[in-house]
């Protein structure tokens, strides 16, 4: 039995279209974490950026369970001395980028070193239902219907 070790040039990459009205935050970011380390896939190599580009569609739409809503906090540090500035969850949902929860949440589901940082640049986040990269044919993937913990009504 031998173990597939992809080179750089025989990685296939697709694309993937996620639609996250209604769909819990927790259970879509471990979905779409899986997708960008590319570790559905048989051919997964550790080392190497073999996942997919994720393009995630109505994230002001996404819903968070129990009352994290209003107890779960963002914390951003200005630089200044006492500069620690806190928001929750609802504010920035309702707030101007509500794609930065989903991004956040992915992105502490992925490792922090430089091939993270690599597969990261391969997901987008759109607020509402319209996106720009609809020339790339990306398929589908309905998170709702994968399990019926992930979709709670409001």
């Amino acid at each position: 039995m031998k173990t597939l070790m992809l080179k750089a040039g025989e990685i296939d990459k697709k694309w993937v279209l996620i639609d996250a009205d209604g769909v819990v935050l927790g259970r879509l970011a471990s979905i779409v974490a899986v997708r960008l380390r590319g570790k559905h896939k048989p051919s997964f190599t550790p080392h190497l950026d073999c996942g997919d580009n994720v393009v995630v569609v109505n994230a002001a739409k996404v819903r968070l369970t129990g009352k994290k809503l209003k107890q779960k906090v963002y914390h951003q540090h200005t630089g200044h001395p006492g500069g620690i500035k806190e928001r929750n969850a609802g504010q920035i949902l309702a707030g101007r980028f509500p794609e930065r929860v989903i991004e956040k949440a992915v992105e502490r589901m992925i490792t922090r070193n430089p091939l993270g940082r690599r597969q990261m640049r391969n997901l987008r986040v759109y607020g509402g239902a319209e996106h720009p990269h609809a020339g790339q044919n990306p398929a589908r993937l309905d998170v709702a219907a994968m399990n019926p913990k992930n979709k709670r009504s409001a």
